[in-house]
């Protein structure tokens, strides 16, 4: 079963009240077994448009991560970030096909 994923960029405008909303999301993706793999850090637009935070999380599923984002905990914290930035968002379902690797 393919693994689910979030993709995030954001424009935080209200840092400190997006902090209410990193300190709260942690317990919601742990408990559909959320992970980051990307959260901040150094990066270079190499085409198209940005946004100056970038977020890639980890599920074990697509099921988990659309669930995660459906759930009344999720949108209860996500509260907390509304009104403090611009985000795009998508979840989408990893790939467990062929890789350039395996030919």
């Amino acid at each position: 079963m393919p693994k689910g994923y979030w993709i995030g960029r954001v424009d935080v405008t209200n840092p400190d009240g997006y902090k209410a909303y990193v300190t709260g999301n942690g317990p919601v993706f742990k408990k559909f077994g959320g992970r980051f793999l990307v959260r901040g850090g150094a990066f270079e637009t190499v085409e198209g448009g940005a946004r100056s935070r970038n977020v890639v999380i980890e599920f074990p599923s697509y099921k988990d991560a659309i669930g995660c984002w459906n759930s009344p905990e999720y949108q209860a914290v996500k509260a907390l970030r509304d009104g403090c930035g611009v985000a795009d968002i998508v979840v989408i379902e990893g790939y467990e096909g062929p890789q350039p690797s395996d030919g």
